[in-house]
């Protein structure tokens, strides 16, 4: 599956849904089966344990045995805010290159932030440190 328009939808439905009209953070996540998982942030009234949004989707997809090929993740500020694309943080890229390096994510386009664009993991982290180790005969 490629990243495309009905997994954007997919998160946004799940911001809509979750947080009616309210600041949210919402992901979506194609399997390489066509599966849609979907997950929101959590982020527990005391103390600093918070959970990206992609986590439960990550998650989800490790206890079903699934990978992931694609992800994307939405968010806005308060209910009346644009819905804004995030790129994955860097634990999020961390967690999907698990799956490797081809695996596409939506990131927000340079003049638009709530548009998008295709990058896969390699175009926005082509340092990845796992890389040095790649190199050693």
């Amino acid at each position: 599956m490629k990243l495309d328009q009905t997994l954007v939808n997919a998160a946004i439905a799940l911001l809509e849904k979750r947080f009616p009209g309210a600041e949210g953070i919402a992901a979506a996540m194609y399997t390489e089966d066509g599966d849609i998982l979907t997950s929101v942030f959590f982020e527990p009234e005391w103390g600093s344990a918070m959970l990206c949004a992609e986590t439960g989707a990550i998650c989800e997809a490790e206890k079903l045995g699934k990978r992931i090929v694609a992800s994307v993740c939405v968010s806005r500020q308060t209910g009346d805010s644009p819905m804004v694309i995030l790129t994955p943080c860097g634990i999020c890229q961390e967690r999907l290159f698990h799956w490797g390096q081809e695996v596409e994510v939506a990131v927000p386009t340079p003049s638009d932030a709530t548009k998008w664009e295709v990058k896969t993991l390699k175009e926005v982290q082509p340092y990845y440190w796992v890389n040095a180790f790649k190199t050693i005969d």
